[in-house]
């Protein structure tokens, strides 16, 4: 669920290389910090990273959509002009490079599917920039081996796919159910619903029965970040939201304790709204 992203930026690799406050926060067990956003955003900073991921099964023989697209090539320039902005964890780099992103997207923007840019999906929503993906992914994972990971806001399922190629788990709830079914059959031509579960919920209550997470990412900004999401986290592990309304920065939370979690703001972007409940 995204929308268009403003501004430019490299990526965020190393926690300590942002020159933003770090606070110890208590968050009292009814009360946290998140915002409203989506995958849509385009940050403004850079950073690094770490190596090695997996690969996604290529969907290029698509029936009846963009014949002729070399997506392979084009990857590999995306993966280039990421390296270029500051995206340097491999793990995240190999896995953009794996996941067919025209695949996931209207065939009447093929032609776009490469580019640095969030694309209309339908239902206000977009999929998310390639830059914001891969910024997101980085910073959770640093210094990281997530095997378990959630994801708030699937929207077509392109995020989600780029997580199945760096980690064994993927939990990914949307709560727009034409979305939700326009995302599974994606995910089923790639062959990855064994490795992704979908859920169509709300996304604000996280996924308790399976918790903790070794990451959480959430692709909306909210004012809040809900206090379930938060309690969801192993200790250690890290989740990575935008937030605010108007204006809004992307925040890294780290899970130090019981009922006490690190938090660190990061660069300003521009997401669509964290919303409660279902839409039909």
């Amino acid at each position: 669920m995204r929308k268009p992203s403003f501004g430019t930026g490299p990526h965020f690799g190393n926690v300590n290389d942002v020159n933003e406050s770090r606070s110890r926060l208590s968050f009292p067990s009814n009360k946290i910090k998140i915002t409203p956003t989506n995958s849509n955003t385009r940050i403004i900073v850079a950073a690094n990273a770490a190596r090695p991921a997996s690969s996604v099964p290529a969907a290029e023989g698509r029936t009846g959509q963009n014949i002729g697209l070399n997506s392979e090539r084009l990857r590999a320039l995306m993966v280039e002009r990421l390296r270029q902005k500051g995206i340097t964890d491999e793990r995240v780099l190999d896995a953009m490079r794996s996941v067919p992103r025209h695949v996931f997207i209207d065939q009447g923007l093929a032609s776009r599917a490469y580019d640095d840019a969030a694309l209309p999906i339908g239902f206000s929503q977009t999929i998310s920039q390639p830059w914001v993906v891969s910024r997101m992914l980085s910073a959770v994972a640093e210094n990281r081996k997530p095997q378990k990971m959630l994801e708030i806001g699937t929207g077509c399922g392109y995020q989600a796919a780029v997580m199945a190629a760096m980690c064994h788990e993927v939990y990914t709830i949307e709560r727009i159910k034409p979305l939700y079914e326009m995302a599974r059959g994606t995910l089923r031509e790639l062959k990855l619903v064994s490795r992704i579960r979908l859920v169509h919920g709300d996304g604000m209550l996280g996924m308790p029965s399976v918790a903790p997470f070794d990451a959480i990412v959430i692709a909306a900004a909210g004012l809040q970040i809900p206090t379930a999401l938060l309690h969801q986290l192993d200790i250690g592990a890290r989740l990575i939201a935008p937030e605010g309304s108007d204006q809004q920065k992307l925040v890294l939370i780290e899970r130090t304790g019981v009922n006490s979690w690190d938090r660190k703001e990061l660069e300003p972007v521009r997401f669509v709204p964290l919303r409660a409940g279902i839409q039909l």
